[in-house]
């Protein structure tokens, strides 16, 4: 079983009311570029969520809970 970690920004656009609703999650090749990827859509998204989560992709086997690297803005209840 190899391990890998993966990185990904995840944005937020404000739907009805208080809702939010999820872009397509972006694939980034390190923490500092999922950061700095988060950093830039934060000034046109409601939220936005940098984070990371090992696991074995052959199996789809990954970690229950995501590291969050960084967080702006209003984001869903689970990555608060």
């Amino acid at each position: 079983m190899t391990r890998e970690t993966i990185y990904l920004v995840q944005a937020f656009l404000a739907g009805r009311g208080e809702s939010l609703k999820a872009d397509t999650p972006i694939p980034c090749k390190s923490a500092e570029g999922a950061r700095r990827t988060a950093e830039r859509l934060a000034s046109s998204k409601a939220g936005v969520v940098a984070f990371s989560s090992s696991g074995d992709a052959e199996m789809g086997d990954y970690d229950d809970e995501p590291t969050v690297i960084l967080r702006i803005g209003r984001l869903p209840a689970h990555f608060e």
